[in-house]
């Protein structure tokens, strides 16, 4: 064999044997990811057509305020949320039209 085909036979076994000794923290880790997605699911599809405050998506879709205002400000950060007015003392929050298509 060449010495790049042992190269990488060695580092597809280490990597095996790291991704054998470390299961169950991958699995934890895939199991946020799995969350995250579903939680940034919820609020985009709920923000989709009307904006609404952050007390409002948290209600509407059962998570902590804390919780659901950082994903809005990463949203935000990311351009896929975008500040439409106010409510009271609230800024209301819409999918930006990019993001949606």
């Amino acid at each position: 064999m060449s010495e790049l085909k042992v190269e990488a036979k060695s580092r597809s076994e280490m990597l095996k044997q790291l991704r054998e000794a470390h299961a169950v923290t991958v699995e934890q880790a895939q199991g946020l990811l799995r969350a995250q997605k579903q939680m940034h699911q919820s609020i985009c599809k709920f923000i989709r057509e009307n904006p609404k405050t952050v007390p409002e998506i948290a209600a509407a879709i059962g998570k902590p305020t804390h919780e659901v205002l950082w994903f809005i400000a990463a949203s935000k950060k990311y351009g896929l949320v975008v500040e439409v007015g106010m409510c009271g003392d609230y800024p209301l929050y819409q999918r930006a039209k990019e993001a949606q298509e």
